[in-house]
């Protein structure tokens, strides 16, 4: 038996189903983006401008990086909750290491990049190894981490050398670096899932593990894997915010609720929380969603309690409308 008859995800061709999966979710950004458009122009705003878009665009980035790892593993079934703290410990180590030495860089990101496989292969192992649930594992990992940060930094520490601050401030032509590198990350998730065997037996997995162990594929293997994966592109987002605030601190992953920011972003772009169905090209719509909700709410200075309770009811009506689609799918309707 091969990979692609083990999921109900994957067609004949042994791809994913549907090679424009994620059309709908850019259609529903089209909509989003044209109506927040209209929205702050009647207001007397610009919202068209080349620095708002870019400023729209950077602040996408951070979340973006993360929510390509957290897709990956919500595809093999399991999730990542330590990676909001994976992001804070390697803005720290990387700001630490750094000491504003341009000839510290190289060091710094290999040094960060090391510690991210390592914490994914914690993640993986424990799950695979121990059979603990995914939740409870990642969610440990992060307490252990969130221990570790207190204990030894309590505020910003260290600097990153000017030349480092480029990912963050420099861009080629109009396109900001820091774009550049999301967009990089994402065809280069898209090009693992479609077009290599650990993609289809991601995909296998995440649809019946059980099924796909039976037919010979390395379940375990594959979801220490997309552990791994997860956490380093939580690094690359870690570094990204270091390269922004010249200095790390171990807040800075945290604030930023990545890891339930990722999970709402690859949920809202089409990934089933239960496993075997998602796109990053699909993940990427949703967090330029989440992006151009949350820069009409700046506009017009929306309540932040009120900003978190139409985030809920916009992430809890995407599930449903998956939910229904794939009830649809499997009814062959």
């Amino acid at each position: 038996m091969t990979a692609q008859t083990l999921s109900p995800t994957l067609g004949r061709t042994g791809l994913p189903r549907g090679g424009f999966a994620s059309a709908p979710v850019w259609f529903v950004f089209g909509g989003v983006f044209a109506v927040a458009w209209l929205l702050v122009e009647l207001d007397g705003g610009d919202f068209m401008t080349v620095g708002n878009l870019q400023n729209m665009a950077v602040r996408s980035v951070a979340l973006g990086l993360v929510a390509v790892g957290q897709t990956i593993v919500l595809i093999g079934g399991s999730l990542d909750l330590s990676v909001a703290y994976t992001v804070g410990v390697t803005a720290v180590v990387a700001s630490f290491v750094m000491q504003g030495d341009p000839d510290r860089m190289v060091l710094g990101v290999l040094v960060t990049l090391a510690l991210g496989v390592v914490i994914g292969l914690v993640n993986g192992l424990v799950v695979t190894g121990l059979k603990v649930n995914a939740f409870i594992a990642t969610l440990g990992t992060s307490l252990v981490i969130s221990g570790i940060l207190n204990a030894l930094f309590t505020n910003f520490t260290g600097s990153v050398p000017r030349a480092f601050q480029g990912l963050g401030y420099n861009a080629v032509g109009p396109v900001p670096v820091s774009v550049i590198l999301l967009l990089a990350v994402v065809g280069g998730a898209w090009w693992v899932l479609r077009h290599t065997r650990f993609g289809y037996h991601l995909y296998a997995v995440g649809g019946s593990e059980e099924a796909a162990r039976l037919s010979g594929v390395r379940s375990a293997r594959v979801i220490v894997t997309a552990h791994v994966l997860c956490s380093v592109t939580a690094v690359l987002t870690g570094l990204f915010l270091v390269s922004r605030l010249r200095s790390g601190a171990p807040w800075v992953g945290t604030d930023g609720g990545y890891d339930l920011e990722s999970i709402a972003a690859a949920v809202v772009g089409g990934t089933a929380l239960a496993g075997g169905r998602g796109t990053v090209a699909g993940t990427l719509a949703g967090v330029l969603i989440l992006a151009v909700i949350d820069q009409v709410f700046n506009q017009y200075e929306v309540n932040a309690f009120l900003k978190t309770l139409i985030r809920g009811v916009i992430i809890v009506g995407a599930v449903a409308l998956y939910a229904l689609r794939t009830q649809r799918d499997e009814a062959g309707l």
